[in-house]
């Protein structure tokens, strides 16, 4: 995850959701980010070790999607390691050059830009979540 300042926390709080136990630590976390009418991107998807196994993370990728849903939004993209767990939440890979060019916003900062090696995965709405399944909403975000 790349390192935020306590401003850039303030400014998407209202992204995030948070899953506490029943003492009320958090144990888990993810945001969703809009990035156009068609496209947003889940991000900074965290579980506490002591709570992964247990479905905390697919519940927060859910609610996501969910979330993304609910403002009609036709795809969600993640960028992370950890591809096979999308994979099982209806993700797809793609190639990290489909996306596009405004979301690398943040990755610039990041002190493994740009030789990262994070897999990219999209989701989207009606159709099978593959790279000629999502041109569409793509290339409306780029246009």
């Amino acid at each position: 995850m790349i390192r935020r300042s306590l401003g850039e926390l303030y400014e998407s709080i209202r992204e995030f959701l948070v899953v506490t136990d029943d003492d009320g630590v958090v144990i888990g976390c993810a945001a969703l980010h809009v990035f156009w009418q068609d496209l947003a991107e889940l991000k900074c998807l965290a579980v506490a070790e002591s709570a992964q196994g247990r479905g905390v993370g697919r519940m927060l990728v859910d609610a996501c999607w969910n979330a993304a849903r609910e403002l009609e939004i036709q795809s969600v993209f993640t960028l992370t390691y950890v591809a096979e767990f999308f994979e099982k939440c209806g993700y797809q890979r793609i190639d990290k050059a489909d996306l596009p060019h405004k979301i690398w916003n943040e990755c610039v900062r990041c002190p493994l830009f740009p030789s990262c090696n994070e897999n990219a995965l999209i989701r989207t709405v009606g159709a099978p979540a593959t790279l000629a399944g999502t041109n569409h909403a793509l290339a409306t975000v780029e246009a």
